[in-house]
């Protein structure tokens, strides 16, 4: 084999090379491409789940203060009754409280407010006197918090995707000039570069979150 054919043996070699990295990489690229896309969308319809869930929360924490606001009536009627010893009244309205005023108001007179200076000052200081609205409420909030942290997270996984993406474009950029040196030192310097960089990526790429 003469010094012609061992050079064209060697330049043969170097260009599979370049083609084996050059296909990975695009390959590789295309899905880190494909994964910012995706986490993009995630995070998309988190802040939209996150939204909804803040605008439930706000609707029944209306709900549960207009509610709260009709039974602090009834009470403060009640109360008056009770002063100026309108019995029947009194009774009347008794009969008539709506949940959950009706459960924490036997609760608060069987601890003999007007005697005990440990009870509580009213029925909706009471453990008994629980809104389910406002449950709802916090519940909501605490769902609209939880899905916008997870917006977040999806916005920074799909940005640590699309670095990756622009990583493996030059690595794709290495390969190419690769091919375009004439100095065969330089050749394999430039895909040895690439290679590397292309085996550290992908072990990187491994590591992230995906969505199929």
């Amino acid at each position: 084999m003469n010094e012609s054919d061992s050079s064209r043996q060697g330049t043969d070699w170097r260009e599979l090379v370049t083609v084996i990295l050059l296909s990975v990489t695009a390959i590789l690229t295309a899905w880190t491409g494909f994964q910012a896309s995706k986490w993009s969308g995630a995070m998309s319809i988190s802040f939209s789940q996150a939204s909804t869930a803040r605008i439930e929360g706000a609707r029944l924490d209306a709900d549960a203060n207009r509610r709260l606001t009709v039974q602090v009536g009834l009470f403060s009627q009640w109360l008056a009754a009770y002063q100026d010893d309108d019995t029947q009244l009194a009774a009347f309205l008794e009969d008539r409280f709506p949940e959950p005023l009706a459960t924490a108001f036997p609760v608060w007179i069987a601890s003999r407010p007007l005697q005990n200076p440990a009870a509580a000052d009213s029925p909706f200081d009471l453990p008994e006197y629980v809104v389910p609205e406002l449950v709802e409420a916090e519940a909501a909030d605490a769902r609209a918090d939880a899905k916008f942290a997870e917006a977040l997270r999806n916005n920074q996984r799909s940005d640590n995707y699309t670095v990756l993406t622009i990583a493996f474009a030059a690595v794709l950029f290495f390969g190419a000039l690769a091919g375009r040196m004439s100095d065969r030192r330089s050749q394999w310097a430039l895909l040895a570069l690439g290679i590397g960089g292309c085996i550290v990526l992908a072990g990187i790429l491994l590591a992230f979150p995906k969505l199929v």
